[in-house]
């Protein structure tokens, strides 16, 4: 691939809202046009792995959330890494042959259902990592028959529409030949099998309603909104097919002391007009607790006092962001007569040298985003 990846949208030509067929119908066309044992064009097997890839990105409801979110960036971030195994090859064959390519569509196992779920943590735990305990009604293989959804002591029967092969053919005779048309059996669903006996626990489903508690880990630098995918906890699938997977969202609540940007945190602190010009030890709240700072003498409003490696970890990463603490001098608002006189008497005998300028507010300000 080239260091600069195009969007990969732009890739397979379709729109940041298309939808899964619009994706799998531009991918099948451009996969026909670009193999390199089709094409010719000399480019035609970079250009090939370039479609591959997209298509495994947005064709994957986890990573196209990403990668809309935080595009290639995130996607490293998050550990993504190409494969170009298409998460299921049958979608590579049937770009070329169709749907019913050895039996392709026809008695393929269905995998389950996918669950989701969500979480709220707080920020601090987000910073460090938790791991938090999900409840979840899912649909898993019946004991009692083992998945099969036949009574126990008794066997799914082979399908007599079909023959077990979950398929049927119609061939339709013309001039130009015989045209074959293969279609999945309706009397078993495309299985093959067919229960005479059903189950009486499952009433032949072979799946039952069954709650349990999934515990889920957090990685640290986590950001609100995004989804940790455990791979074969959701629905048990039709008898051979596998199980889905399991989406927690996570919802990291907002923290009143710190804003966070990317994998920065920003807060305030307080000084006294006084501590601002005379210097003070003041404690500040930072994710790894409080922490005491010494501010030096003459502080002005809107320096940046910058916390190296203190802000959130880089998720799935090394390293972490900076803490950024934006200094703001309070002024008094009510004071004693005896007060005023001491201001009185400080502003008369303060020179320019007293009010010496150094860096502007808004420079400050600037160096706090910075």
């Amino acid at each position: 691939m080239a260091a600069t990846r195009r969007d990969y949208y732009q890739v397979l030509g379709v729109s940041r809202t298309a939808t899964e067929a619009e994706i799998k119908r531009a991918f099948r066309s451009l996969a026909r046009e670009l193999h390199p044992d089709v094409s010719d064009a000399p480019d035609a097997e970079e250009r090939f792995k370039e479609v591959v890839e997209a298509y495994e990105v947005l064709s994957n409801a986890e990573r196209r959330e990403l990668y809309d979110r935080y595009g290639h960036e995130g996607l490293r971030s998050g550990g993504y890494v190409p494969s170009f195994d298409l998460g299921n090859i049958g979608d590579l064959f049937s770009a070329f042959f169709g749907d019913d390519l050895f039996g392709v569509g026809a008695r393929r196992a269905r995998r389950g259902a996918d669950v989701v779920a969500e979480i709220e943590i707080e920020l601090v735990e987000a910073a460090h990592g938790v791991v938090r305990q999900v409840p979840l009604e899912v649909a898993a293989p019946c004991g009692a028959c083992r998945g099969s959804g036949a009574e126990p002591g008794t066997s799914p029967t082979s399908c007599p529409a079909c023959g077990g092969s979950g398929r049927l053919q119609q061939i339709t005779r013309s001039v130009f030949g015989e045209f074959i048309r293969t279609q999945g059996c309706p009397r078993c669903d495309g299985t093959g099998r067919v229960v005479e006996t059903p189950c009486r626990r499952c009433g032949g489903a072979g799946r039952v309603i069954d709650e349990r508690v999934l515990d889920v880990e957090v990685p640290p630098g986590i950001h609100d909104g995004q989804r940790i995918r455990i791979s074969g906890e959701g629905h048990a699938g039709a008898p051979g097919g596998e199980a889905g997977d399991v989406y927690v969202r996570v919802h990291v609540k907002p923290d009143d002391r710190f804003v966070r940007e990317g994998n920065d945190l920003f807060s305030t602190v307080d000084l006294t007009m006084t501590e601002a010009a005379l210097g003070a030890r003041v404690t500040v709240p930072t994710l790894d607790g409080d922490l005491e700072l010494e501010f030096e003498p003459g502080t002005q409003p809107g320096e940046v006092l910058v916390l190296a490696g203190r802000g959130m970890p880089v998720l799935h990463g090394s390293g972490r962001g900076d803490h950024r603490i934006l200094v703001n001098v309070t002024v008094p608002r009510r004071l004693t007569e005896e007060q005023r006189r001491l201001l009185e008497e400080f502003a008369a005998q303060a020179s320019e040298e007293t009010y010496a300028a150094g860096e502007g507010f808004f420079q400050r300000l600037k160096s706090a985003f910075r």
